[in-house]
């Protein structure tokens, strides 16, 4: 039997319910491995203002506000997992990122060199899944590094 050693575990969340099963794999696996965790939450800005891009975002007299709540939720989301990681023995890197969600997670998942990426589904299909793209999917298609994705019933 060969020993997978992941040393760099990347666990990608929205804060979902589904991102806390995941969380539990992606701890679970850095004790079983001494690896460290990167928490990473990705700042949603590219579906909010899509057919106006970045001069609307500009111009929008509640961009400030909206961009503080995504952020303050993002932070929200990496500091859950963080503390549920220190509680835990393991070491937690917490990381914000903005953009598209799969590309960026996608981009650092390989600019850093993870061993892993972990993440929770809801598992959408459908209309659902059409007009709003799946992360998990895009990981998995596209993405150089391994991808775990944990699907169970959550709740969105």
């Amino acid at each position: 039997m060969r020993i997978v050693d992941y040393k760099k575990i990347m666990i990608a969340t929205d804060g979902s319910d589904c991102s806390k099963l995941a969380t539990d794999k992606g701890i679970e696996l850095a004790r079983l491995s001494g690896g460290t965790v990167y928490v990473v939450h990705v700042i949603s800005t590219a579906y909010l203002f899509p057919m106006y891009g970045d001069y609307f975002m500009g111009m929008n007299p509640y961009w400030e506000t909206i961009h503080e709540t995504l952020k303050k939720h993002g932070q929200q989301a990496v500091d859950y997992i963080k503390g549920f990681g220190e509680i835990n023995g393991i070491k937690v890197e917490s990381i914000l990122l903005e953009g598209n969600p799969s590309e960026e997670l996608i981009r650092y998942a390989d600019e850093e060199k993870m061993d892993i990426v972990i993440m929770g589904t809801l598992g959408k299909t459908g209309l659902d899944r059409l007009l709003i793209g799946s992360v998990a999917g895009n990981l998995v298609r596209h993405s150089r590094v391994p991808v775990m994705v944990v699907r169970e019933k959550c709740k969105p």
